[in-house]
């Protein structure tokens, strides 16, 4: 009886790590992944390192993007940190 209470903290601590830490992080590595799945041609984006652009054409892993000058880039879909303005098309 005496071990099984001196376990109890411990196993309460791992709840509230898992409901404040751990399930949030899963929640949103799940939107994000679901947004980059469903990238389009026509969005605007902001990659994850601050290069504001918009999708040209996308593939099975990449995106390409154009910039402000019309330069063509071609990125990773894991590099989209967020959609700022989605397609209308």
């Amino acid at each position: 009886m005496g071990n099984l209470a001196g376990l109890l903290p411990i196993v309460a601590m791992f709840a509230v790590m898992w409901f404040f830490i751990i399930r949030p992080a899963q929640k949103r590595q799940k939107t994000t992944s679901q947004m980059q799945s469903n990238l389009k041609r026509g969005d605007d984006i902001i990659t994850v390192g601050g290069l504001h652009a918009k999708v040209d054409a996308v593939d099975d892993q990449t995106i390409f993007v154009t910039v402000a000058d019309g330069t063509r880039l071609q990125f990773e879909r894991v590099a989209v940190g967020r959609v700022v303005s989605e397609s209308k098309l």
